[in-house]
């Protein structure tokens, strides 16, 4: 029987994280946040952010350079 833990895949990012995950810094991630481009979910006060929408932002971000082109 192994004692190594599995690792556990991260259910929900702070903004913060959300930031480095984008590779974009932290006020951007906001900014997004307030404009409803980078979805999020509550619990408490606290805004954060599941993978899923962060794969979302980047497809919407993949259409508008698209559509500029």
């Amino acid at each position: 029987m192994s004692t190594v833990a599995e690792p556990v895949e991260q259910m929900l990012y702070r903004p913060e994280e959300a930031a480095i995950v984008l590779r974009i810094g932290r006020s951007m991630v906001y900014e997004e946040m307030r404009l409803g481009r980078l979805q999020t979910v509550r619990i408490g006060r606290r805004r954060l952010v599941p993978p899923e929408y962060i794969a979302q932002y980047v497809e919407l971000l993949k259409r508008e350079a698209q559509t500029a082109a």
